[in-house]
C-alpha cells in the first residue's frame, strides 16, 4: 500500500482459506494504516476478481459466495452476464446506531454535529455543507484535513464499544454528506479514514451505516432503499432487507449494491539490499 509499489489511496486484501464451515475463503483487507474489519467496495471488487479469473467456480445466472471478514460472514451475490460479472450485490453484517447528533469541538474547524453508526465499521456521520465545505466537493486535501481533524478529536473522547466484540470497537473513518448530483440519488458521500486516505467509491460499509440511520429517523422501511454517490460520481444501493439484534442494539441487515471493473494484474518485488524496503508514505 506504500510507495514506490503504491499510494496513500490504495486499499488491498489478503486471499485466505475459509473460517466457518459454509464460506468459500476469506478476506483480510488493508490500507496505509493497517488492516479494516471490513469493506464494502472490496467485497464487491474481489467477488468479480475471483469470478472472471476464474479462482472461483460461476454458475449462470447468479453465483453466492459466503465470504468470511474480521466483522463476519459476508453473502456476495454476483450477475453472470455473457460469461462475466457485471453487478455484485452483498447482504453486510448487522448494522446500527451508535448515537445520534453528538456534538463536538473539533481544533481548526469549530461544532461539528455528528452522528456514530456502525456498518461493519464505526464512522462519524457529518453534513458537509454545515461546515461550509463546497459541494459537491472539488477539494479532497481539504477534505483529508477536516476528515483527520474530526476523527483525531471523536476519538479522543468517546470510548466507543462494539456490543458483541471488542476488537471492532474503534473509530475507522469519516464520512461527509451532501445533496447528490444526480437528483433521483438520495446523497453524495465522501469517506476519509484510515491515515486520510479517501474512498473513491460510495463506501459499502459506509452506505450500510446510513442505512441505519434512515431507518433510526423513520425514513425507511422493509424493502426500501437508497442510492448513494461517491465523489467520482459511481453509485451504490443500499437496500433494508431486514431487520437483527446485536447485543442490545436494534439493528439492520442491509443489502449493498455496485459494480467493479479488473484494470490490471501485478507482481510486486521487495529486493532485501532495498533501503527503502518495505515502502514509505511521504507527510
Amino acid at each position: 500500500m506504500w510507495e514506490p509499489r503504491g499510494h496513500r489511496d490504495m486499499y488491498g486484501g489478503w486471499i485466505g482459506g475459509p473460517v466457518a464451515p459454509d464460506s468459500d475463503f476469506s478476506i483480510l483487507f488493508t490500507h496505509n494504516e493497517g488492516y479494516s474489519t471490513m469493506c464494502g467496495h472490496g467485497i464487491i471488487a474481489v467477488t468479480k476478481v475471483v469470478l472472471d479469473t476464474g479462482m472461483m467456480a460461476m454458475s449462470t445466472p447468479e453465483t453466492t459466495l459466503r465470504i468470511d471478514t474480521p466483522a463476519g460472514q459476508v453473502i456476495s451475490v454476483a450477475d453472470i452476464i455473457d460469461g462475466a460479472v457485471a453487478r455484485v450485490r452483498f447482504r453486510n453484517v448487522a448494522s446500527f446506531v451508535d448515537s445520534l447528533d453528538n456534538v463536538i469541538e473539533v481544533d481548526g474547524v469549530g461544532a461539528v454535529t455528528y452522528d456514530l453508526a456502525f456498518g461493519g465499521a464505526y464512522y462519524a456521520y457529518v453534513d458537509a455543507p454545515s461546515l461550509g465545505i463546497t459541494w459537491p466537493p472539488t477539494d479532497s486535501l481539504a477534505l483529508v484535513d477536516y476528515g483527520r481533524r474530526i476523527k483525531r478529536a471523536v476519538a479522543e473522547e468517546l470510548d466507543i464499544h462494539h456490543p458483541e466484540h471488542a476488537d471492532l470497537g474503534f473509530l475507522y473513518g469519516v464520512i461527509f454528506s451532501g445533496p447528490p448530483v444526480d437528483p433521483h440519488n438520495h446523497m453524495r458521500n465522501v469517506c476519509v479514514f484510515a491515515d486520510g486516505e479517501v474512498d473513491r467509491s460510495p463506501t459499502g460499509t459506509g452506505v450500510s451505516g446510513h442505512v441505519a440511520l434512515e431507518v433510526a429517523r423513520g425514513n425507511m422501511a422493509l424493502g426500501d432503499r437508497i442510492v448513494v454517490e461517491s465523489i467520482v460520481g459511481s453509485e451504490f444501493t443500499g437496500t433494508l432487507v431486514d431487520l437483527a439484534r446485536v447485543g442490545d442494539r436494534e439493528a439492520v441487515v442491509p443489502e449493498i449494491a455496485g459494480r467493479a471493473h479488473i484494470t490490471a494484474r501485478a507482481e510486486f518485488w521487495f529486493d532485501p539490499e532495498d533501503e527503502l524496503s518495505p515502502g514509505f508514505l511521504l507527510p
